[in-house]
């Protein structure tokens, strides 16, 4: 009988309880343990781990979690911004303030337009409140992976963006091992895809610079495609450094 239900906040004893992960599946297999797919509250995660290893975190300590991501992302707002500050002053280029919630008074120079596509809602609008932190001008819109590439070209032409940033879930389907097969990914087939449509569009890398790929994509052929910056090397599951 199961303790956990679809909707729990629970963390990895395994892994020191350092994740918050919200229930979003339970797998029954008959004979063996259930296995319990869990989506990152604060991180882009997508996870598995039998019910054994999580432990339900009650309310009162939901504050604890969302404080330490919180320091993270302040942490590397005020770093980035810093970085940009020391690089515009050495252009002599335009600077304003930074927003008031950052301490420091670090000015900096204005960023290109942003447009965001996103197979997952809830990150999509954590993004979007890391790129009001920075005061970068974005779009945000929520499209599941397999239909950004049919997408991909009206919005070019809607947005007019400077930075492409097409994401969402990645990772090899179970049971598969192939690393360098495209059709063995959940999500590398589409962004592949999208990344040509919007190549078709704008071939110039430096007049539209891409972003694509998202935890565990075959990176390769995401570059191969005409991402300048694409994920995942080593399909490792992508997570904050500070």
């Amino acid at each position: 009988m199961n303790y956990l239900r679809i909707g729990d906040l629970v963390a990895r004893k395994s892994y020191d309880y350092d994740i918050l992960f919200k229930v979003v599946d339970i797998v029954e297999r008959p004979g063996r343990p259930s296995t319990i797919i869990l989506k990152g509250v604060d991180l882009r995660i997508v996870a598995d781990a039998p019910e054994e290893d999580l432990q339900k975190i009650p309310l009162n300590k939901l504050d604890e979690f969302h404080h330490s991501y919180s320091k993270k992302i302040d942490k590397l707002v005020k770093r980035i911004l810093k970085e940009r500050n020391q690089k515009y002053e050495g252009y002599g280029g335009l600077t304003r303030t930074i927003p008031e919630h950052i301490r420091g008074g670090i000015p900096f120079g204005r960023s290109g337009k942003v447009l965001h596509l996103d197979g997952d809602g809830e990150y999509l609008d954590v993004c979007l409140k890391t790129y009001k932190q920075l005061e970068i001008e974005a779009i945000g819109k929520q499209i599941s992976e397999s239909d950004q590439p049919r997408a991909i070209t009206d919005l070019l032409r809607e947005y007019a963006p400077d930075i492409l940033v097409i994401t969402g879930h990645d990772g090899l389907l179970r049971g598969y091992k192939d690393f360098t097969n495209v059709q063995n990914y959940r999500s590398s087939k589409y962004f592949i895809e999208a990344v040509k449509e919007a190549r078709r569009y704008e071939p110039n890398m430096d007049d539209l610079v891409i972003f694509a790929g998202a935890c565990q994509s075959h990176y390769e052929a995401i570059l191969s495609a005409g991402a300048n910056f694409a994920s995942s090397p080593h399909r490792i599951l992508a997570e904050w450094r500070v």
